[in-house]
């Protein structure tokens, strides 16, 4: 349903953590880029908080307004993104932890 969709806004800690956490280019032996992390693991991730953001587990236990996605990853192992609603009913992604 359109009109229970979210606006995602993915903000530059986001950015920040992702370009510790991963190379910014594709490394000889094929580990990921955070490029590569950006154009094939973010799409799903962000349609997930727009889409079910409610259905998501709290970050912390009794703060509904802190959700993350826990997944297997195409390129790494698994990883955790971390979304806060905003007034406006938007979300903001503002960390990620990746397990490579």
């Amino acid at each position: 349903m359109a009109a229970d969709r979210r606006i995602v806004r993915v903000s530059s800690s986001f950015f920040d953590q992702l370009d510790q956490q991963l190379r910014a280019e594709r490394s000889a032996g094929g580990e990921p880029s955070a490029t590569d992390f950006v154009v094939i693991e973010l799409p799903a991730v962000i349609e997930r908080f727009a889409t079910d953001f409610e259905g998501l587990p709290e970050v912390i236990d009794g703060a509904p307004g802190g959700r993350m996605v826990i997944a297997p990853g195409l390129l790494v192992r698994a990883f955790a993104v971390y979304g806060l609603l905003i007034a406006d009913g938007s979300i903001d992604l503002v960390g990620i932890t990746i397990d490579p």
